[in-house]
């Protein structure tokens, strides 16, 4: 049974992994629409980048804790 629930708290990091990464596109995006300058637009890209590196970090940390256990 406890497979399971790992498998399934595994799964939902996946997804909010996933989630977080369509959120970073759209923010970035967004970002890069509105900026005007070179600037702003590089900063859109490591905004990017960031939120990507985030959500990953994220979910690696709960699978870690996940196999700990």
């Amino acid at each position: 049974m406890a497979g399971i629930r790992n498998g399934f708290v595994s799964f939902k990091a996946s997804v909010k992994k996933g989630f977080e990464y369509v959120k970073a596109f759209l923010v970035g995006n967004t970002m890069k629409l509105m900026a005007r300058n070179e600037k702003e637009l590089s900063e859109a890209d490591l905004q990017i980048a960031k939120m990507q590196v985030d959500a990953t970090n994220a979910a690696e940390n709960t699978k870690k804790r996940i196999s700990k256990k």
